[in-house]
């Protein structure tokens, strides 16, 4: 692999449109990104999605893609109409059923799976602390770490046993922030052992368990770095995380164009201080041109001897085994096989049956 292609694979992109066009192909094939992720500006139906997902893997003959989504269920579910979308993970918290969680998570993957996408950035691991959060609420399990720990660990089984890469997000935690990392910086003012009782132990659960890969917050600790966000920050990528945790997994930034990061450094910036905080894929949701900047950034921060070439190998080598657990060799996905799938009888009746807990937790609540 060159050198330029180790750099390609660090890299998860976004783009607008609904097909793969002549730009977008010639992008791919030059800067040769590791993966993309798909919003629901990409997706329109079930047929659409399968034609896209098998033209994206077809520009990238030399590493199957990475097709990354946002699927939680509730308010943060990228799937169109004819598929099945499960309510908010919190209603799932209330049911404190294990066996709903996995059933879901399940039923998600092969969904996703039919329609070419193999990984889901789900589950949320925060824990819903702070009640002035803008950003997580009904996204998480619940309010304490006891129920995101099982239900969380129960939701990514339910992916990766069914062949798409679980992702436990925000890591080391943004439960317990009051602003939204989308539009500003969240600073955190906890003490350590506060974290460490309320905030961490979904994370060292996964951790534990290798879930296949996490996302870092944007979000400034105080307590663990009194300068730089999670997502830039050696402290907590390669010295918390890394060593202290013993993760090894692939570990990605959440998305550099949010203000929280935007507003404080620039694209280019901060990829490298992401890379050699310790994170392995880089995450660009939309801008092409910032997309190329931070590529160039990178690339050019590795002919400089910024980033050593054994730390651009590890995150190369990561990535490489995540692809090899689940998505080498890759397979054409077919429109007749998605079409039996999404949507169908046996999914519909789970979500019934968990709306059904809704229902009854209502009553109880009320009765």
């Amino acid at each position: 692999m060159t050198s330029r292609e180790k750099v390609g694979q660090l890299f998860m992109v976004g783009f607008l449109g609904t097909s793969v066009t002549p730009d977008l192909a010639l992008f791919i094939k030059e800067y040769r990104p590791g993966g993309v992720i798909l919003f629901s500006r990409n997706l329109e139906s079930v047929e659409q999605i399968v034609d896209l997902t098998n033209d994206l893997q077809a520009c990238s003959p030399h590493s199957p893609l990475l097709i990354s989504i946002d699927q939680e269920g509730g308010r943060v579910s990228r799937l169109p109409k004819g598929f099945t979308i499960f309510p908010p993970c919190d209603l799932l918290g209330r049911s404190n059923s294990t066996e709903l969680a996995y059933a879901a998570g399940a039923t998600i993957a092969k969904e996703l799976r039919a329609v070419g996408v193999n990984m889901n950035m789900a589950p949320v691991l925060d824990v819903n602390s702070n009640p002035d959060n803008p950003v997580i609420g009904d996204r998480a399990f619940g309010s304490t770490p006891e129920i995101v720990c099982e239900l969380g660990s129960a939701t990514a089984a339910g992916l990766q046993d069914n062949k798409v890469v679980a992702c436990g997000k925000h890591f080391p935690g943004h439960g317990d922030t009051s602003v939204d990392s989308h539009k500003e910086l969240p600073v955190v003012e906890a003490s350590r052992g506060r974290l460490e009782a309320v905030e961490f132990p979904p994370f060292r659960r996964a951790a534990v368990q290798n879930i296949a890969s996490m996302m870092t917050a944007h979000v400034l600790y105080r307590a663990l770095d009194p300068e730089l966000p999670a997502t830039l920050s050696p402290n907590i990528i390669t010295n918390f995380l890394r060593k202290e945790l013993q993760y090894d997994g692939v570990v990605l930034t959440d998305d550099l164009e949010m203000h929280a990061i935007i507003d404080h450094y620039g694209i280019e910036d901060a990829a490298v201080r992401a890379v050699l905080a310790g994170c392995d894929v880089l995450l660009i949701c939309k801008d092409r041109d910032r997309e190329i900047a931070a590529f160039k950034a990178v690339e050019q921060a590795i002919e400089a001897g910024t980033i050593s070439p054994e730390r651009l190998d590890q995150s190369v080598a990561r990535i490489a085994r995540l692809k090899d657990r689940f998505v080498t060799p890759y397979r054409p996905v077919m429109v007749s096989d998605a079409k039996l799938i999404a949507g169908c009888r046996t999914h519909q009746a789970l979500l019934h049956s968990i709306e059904q807990v809704q229902v009854r937790l209502s009553q109880q609540k009320y009765g």
